[in-house]
């Protein structure tokens, strides 16, 4: 169904001249080192100008509730909104999804945890639901029961608002899925249909994947049936249905060890089946790597709908459909930017609003939220997923912070 790219043995195009020559690289080629991966996978091919640059550790515990009280203070919006803490206390919180009677559920990156937050008496409580899960990031809720993705595995827990002090049993409903951990964590998106769109990365920076990962599919649920639907994509973990078109459209970190300021992170949109977006061999749509363009030209693969900027690091982001934001702000897309650690001074840590018609044309991005960096490289927090509220209302996941935000918006 879908073409294999040839490798072709001319010589690799560069846009860094004779740096490229300095790069320093792994053999990635063999399958022991996508099994048991170096400490410091992540490098892959670093540039003397980036050495010694490394992802920050965040904060052992989240951020106590009167401290992001004091930090929500610093983050600018556009008049008439207004941000403000919606829960706190969940470690290292990631996608969120809406259960049934208003039980929000949260993913979580390496503190293994899936959490429940319900309103109690007016007061917003959370339960840690599940212990010990292989970094499940991704959450969804489909016919009464929570999804979650743990790296190799897509997992089902019925009926779990009944549950939520003792969850059941895991269904496993698709395990084809390899077992790398590196760029590994993944992102539930659900489409009209019931089917899932399930990103997977590839166990390194900067290489020529193995053939399970670098690629998008199409997973229903109920049968474990898969297709690849986009091929290409380095490390995605956002994406939302289009709620014009149906289509899906998703966020994508481009590599590291180029420089400061290349290559930009991409906001992407799947128009057919097996678009090929272009990792390894070329970057932001215009920019061929330096070791692995490997004679391909650019053109030859599909361009993002928007370059979002150099190492913002985009994750989460939804198509805003409710009604109590400004008329203006209707099908825009909300983006949450991490934020950078591959660059001297960080940017990103902010959400972006992009103004786009349904093809894709016309796109333009402005800063909706920002003020969570300070300094060149200081985080107080970092936004990495969005949903919106039944009110309209939009809920930011911080997992620096271990914090949910509510952004509202009145005259």
């Amino acid at each position: 169904m879908l073409a294999t790219l040839p490798l072709l043995s001319a010589p690799a195009l560069s846009p860094v001249g004779a740096k490229a020559a300095e790069l320093k690289s792994y053999d990635s080629s063999k399958p022991s080192f996508w099994q048991h991966p170096p400490p410091d996978w992540f490098l892959g091919d670093e540039t003397e100008a980036q050495k010694g640059l490394a992802p920050p550790s965040g904060p052992a515990l989240p951020t106590p509730p009167d401290e992001l009280q004091a930090d929500l203070k610093r983050i600018k919006l556009p008049p008439g909104f207004r941000i403000e803490v919606y829960a706190s206390g969940l470690p290292e919180a990631r996608q969120m999804a809406w259960g049934k009677d208003g039980t929000l559920y949260v993913g979580s990156f390496n503190a293994t945890n899936v959490y429940a937050v319900k309103d109690v008496g007016g007061k917003r409580e959370v339960k840690t639901i599940l212990k010990g899960l292989n970094m499940p990031t991704g959450v969804a809720y489909l016919d009464g029961a929570l999804y979650v993705v743990a790296i190799d595995k897509l997992l089902r827990y019925d009926n779990p608002e009944a549950n939520l002090d003792h969850m059941p049993a895991p269904v496993v409903v698709y395990d084809d899925m390899p077992h790398y951990v590196a760029h590994g964590w993944k992102y539930l998106v659900v489409d009209k249909n019931g089917w899932m769109y399930i990103p997977f990365g590839p166990p390194f920076n900067i290489g020529i994947p193995p053939t399970s990962v670098s690629q998008i599919r199409h997973v229903d649920p109920k049968t474990g049936l898969a297709e690849i639907v986009a091929l290409g994509v380095r490390n995605s973990v956002g994406g939302d249905i289009d709620p014009r078109t149906g289509d899906y459209w998703f966020t994508e970190n481009a590599r590291d060890w180029i420089s400061d300021d290349l290559p930009s992170d991409k906001l992407n949109h799947i128009t057919r089946l097996g678009q090929h977006f272009g990792y390894p061999y070329c970057h932001q749509g215009d920019l061929p790597d330096p070791k692995f363009a490997r004679g391909h030209k650019c053109s030859e693969f599909t361009p993002p709908v928007l370059k979002l900027g150099a190492h913002v690091a985009p994750l989460g982001m939804k198509f805003y459909t409710g009604s109590q934001f400004p008329a203006q702000y209707k099908d825009n897309i909300f983006i949450a930017e991490h934020g950078s650690w591959n660059r001297h001074k960080y940017q990103g840590g902010r959400i972006e609003r992009v103004i786009v018609d349904p093809s894709g044309k016309s796109a333009r991005q402005e800063v909706f939220a920002s003020g969570w960096i300070t300094g060149d490289r200081d985080y107080f927090g970092r936004p990495d997923d969005i949903l919106q509220a039944p009110d309209g209302s939009l809920l930011v996941s911080d997992d620096w912070a271990g914090a949910i935000y509510r952004i509202s918006y009145k005259k």
